[in-house]
């Protein structure tokens, strides 16, 4: 009985000083007090009473949401920043024996950091400048931690809020700029319209003028047309006329009249003549004398017909 009492209790001392370390952690082992090494992943025995386990580190990234600060920036506007710090223990043993509190530590360097920092800026430039402010944060922090066994991977600025009285402030400025741009949109747009109008009105007259030109031209070119027509046609009656007179003429001259022809063909000229609406007749010399010869020979004619 006693001797399965001394193995039991080898069993449970042996059970309790072996460890199994994950991969994510790293054990800080200390022999009698002093450091003795780190263990890592794997199995691992340590020697009872005199082997002691002093700290589990975590090797994971870890997020750290640090309360908000008040900062007051290069213009004298306090205001108050919340900042996120991304971080991880890359030596252990550091970690462990650097610093009392390294999260109370990093709490306390990133406070000071990001006041020295906004403190250069002015209100608008801490607004804007956020990238400004992780960068210069991340490298302050990432050297302070390096002698503690931490690496500060990110530090992200989670939170800007200014004073009551300034947010009012902001939303009517930015109310005022968004009023101004509506305004310039606006003004351009009409700007716009009003040019595309004119240009169309410019197109209509442009048009109606090539229009009435072209109508102008049409027209003027019809009564050209109309005119050389008509030119040819009283050239070409002329023409014949001409050509119907001197055929005449000519059939006259063939036939060679004699006096008496002549003298008949001048008294019915004379008659028509005399058929006009005019009161007076004047009768050329000529005439006259043929209009004696006509009555003589119309005696002779009725001498003829009595014998």
């Amino acid at each position: 009985m006693f001797f399965v009492i001394i193995l039991i209790l080898a069993v449970a001392v042996i059970a309790m000083n072996v460890r199994v370390v994950p991969q994510t952690e790293a054990y800080i082992i200390e022999r009698l007090g002093a450091y003795l090494g780190t263990w890592l992943v794997g199995l691992h025995f340590k020697i009872p009473i005199i082997d002691r386990i002093a700290s589990v580190v975590s090797l994971k990234e870890q997020i750290k949401d640090f309360r908000p600060q008040p900062v007051i920036t290069k213009d004298n506007v306090t205001m108050t920043i919340d900042t996120v710090v991304f971080y991880q223990v890359t030596d252990p043993k550091a970690y462990t024996y650097g610093v009392e509190n390294p999260l109370l530590a990093i709490d306390n360097i990133t406070t000071t950091t990001l006041r020295n920092i906004i403190g250069e800026l002015e209100l608008d430039e801490t607004l804007t400048s956020r990238d400004l402010i992780n960068t210069r944060m991340r490298s302050v922090l990432d050297a302070a931690t390096s002698a503690w066994g931490i690496k500060v991977h990110r530090v992200e600025v989670k939170n800007i809020v200014p004073p009551a009285e300034i947010q009012d402030s902001m939303e009517r400025q930015m109310k005022a700029e968004r009023e101004r741009r509506e305004a310039i949109l606006r003004a351009d747009g009409e700007k716009e319209a009003a040019i595309r109008v004119a240009e169309g009105h410019k197109q209509a007259a442009i048009l109606n003028a090539e229009a009435e030109k072209k109508s102008a031209i049409l027209v003027a070119e019809a009564k050209k047309e109309a005119m050389i027509k008509e030119a040819e046609g009283q050239a070409e009656a002329i023409l014949k006329v001409q050509r119907a007179t001197a055929e005449g003429l000519k059939m006259l001259k063939n036939a060679a009249p004699d006096n008496q022809v002549i003298a008949i063909k001048s008294l019915e000229a004379l008659a028509q003549v005399a058929d006009g609406q005019s009161t007076k007749l004047i009768i050329p010399s000529e005439i006259q004398n043929l209009t004696a010869l006509a009555a003589s020979l119309s005696e002779v004619v009725k001498e003829g017909k009595n014998t």
